[in-house]
């Protein structure tokens, strides 16, 4: 999967500007009219992460896509991204309006004593969507409309009263069911692949001998997507021809290959980076697999 897409990128793809405070200690907020960015020429982010939280407000007919599911929009609804998961907001049709709003976790985690991902919402396999009937949709504007008003004003502390607003979304859906309209989609298996992919890079490169490898099999993969562990062995049979256990094994031997010819680290390092118990089995692992000992691509 390709890098998430960042604050600058966003900024570049959609507004065509970038805000002086991006880069303030205090973390980045910005809230929109999702109407401006809907219709025939609306500028979409391809499918991936980001690399900041979203809240969307919408009223409309859309897909949401996240992860390995497909989440219909018909009516209103709270939806709430975070940079861990992959995601695409397809409309399909012009008649969309509603707001969003985008923040860092810098931003967020100066109000909470745990940390974002502590929010039901953000958890890895949480659900993201919530229907909204009429009331609770006119509260929901009533915030965002909150959060324009305050981004505006001159007031000192208006940071801290669009944390509150954002932290009073969260408990709002927090106190609705989430909406269960869900689907795996035609895409699914692409989908549950990207996020294993990137699960599997972002651990990569070993760059002390201090780092360690944590997901090292199919099942502590399945865990940290919320899928089935033989879900998740069909899904990446179909799209890469392989098991979840031959890539996870393919990628520690290029690591190894890596560490062996770039580093001086001894075979006891580079074992214990790669996850292995014992040097002799991380020696046994490479031999199988690359068809050569570690002293042997050493040595080239």
């Amino acid at each position: 999967m390709s890098k998430p897409v960042s604050l600058e990128e966003f900024y570049q793809a959609k507004i065509h500007w970038m805000p002086e405070n991006l880069k303030q200690d205090i973390g980045h907020f910005n809230v929109f009219r999702l109407d401006d960015f809907v219709g025939p020429k609306a500028c979409h982010l391809p499918y991936s992460r980001k690399d900041f939280y979203k809240i969307t407000l919408v009223t409309g007919r859309s897909n949401y896509h996240f992860a390995d599911k497909t989440v219909e929009v018909r009516g209103n609804a709270l939806l709430f991204a975070n940079p861990m998961v992959p995601y695409d907001w397809d409309p399909l049709d012009d008649q969309q309006t509603g707001y969003f709003c985008i923040f860092t976790e810098a931003f967020l985690q100066r109000h909470l004593n745990a940390g974002v991902l502590d929010l039901p919402m953000f958890k890895p396999g949480g659900q993201p969507l919530f229907s909204l009937n009429d009331t609770q949709l006119a509260e929901c504007k009533q915030l965002f409309e909150k959060m324009f008003t305050e981004i505006e004003s001159s007031y000192t502390f208006k940071y801290d009263l669009l944390r509150a607003y954002v932290l009073e979304l969260a408990h709002s859906a927090m106190k609705l069911q989430p909406a269960t309209t869900l689907y795996q989609d035609s895409s699914a298996a692409t989908r549950i692949a990207s996020l294993f992919t990137e699960l599997l890079e972002r651990q990569f490169p070993i760059e002390t001998p201090g780092q360690q490898v944590r997901l090292r099999n199919a099942n502590a993969f399945a865990g940290q997507l919320a899928v089935h562990v033989n879900h998740l062995n069909r899904a990446l049979k179909e799209v890469t021809g392989k098991t979840t256990s031959q890539l996870i094994a393919d990628r520690l031997v290029q690591e190894a290959h890596a560490l062996l010819k770039h580093t001086a680290w001894n075979v006891s390092e580079i074992s214990y980076s790669l996850g292995f118990e014992e040097p002799a089995h991380f020696s046994n692992f490479f031999r199988k697999r690359a068809g050569t000992t570690p002293s042997a691509i050493r040595a080239v």
